[in-house]
């Protein structure tokens, strides 16, 4: 008996922390902008036609690949070939 409370106690407490990390990412995405031409080799997250999606860049600062960002960022944001940019190049 003693060893089903804990883990419901267990499980309870991981639930409860699994909700707490979700829901600022949740609303974190609500406040991003794509930015294109920022994201390294591989950490983009998506594309605009040229790949599958997440991860698949295979070069730094693809001007067709986003990173998401936060929202009013992106066109400050500097990297070797230029500033990001809101739209794809």
């Amino acid at each position: 008996m003693k060893n089903s409370i804990a883990t419901l106690a267990l499980a309870g407490s991981l639930a409860s922390a699994l909700a707490t990390i979700a829901a600022p990412a949740a609303f974190a995405a609500e406040n991003n902008e794509k930015c294109y031409g920022v994201a390294m080799k591989g950490q983009n997250d998506c594309a605009a036609g040229k790949h599958d999606c997440a991860g698949k860049s295979t070069m730094d600062f693809d001007k067709g690949s986003f990173k998401l960002v936060p929202a009013g960022t992106c066109t400050s944001m500097k990297t070797p070939d230029g500033h990001g940019m809101l739209m794809p190049a």
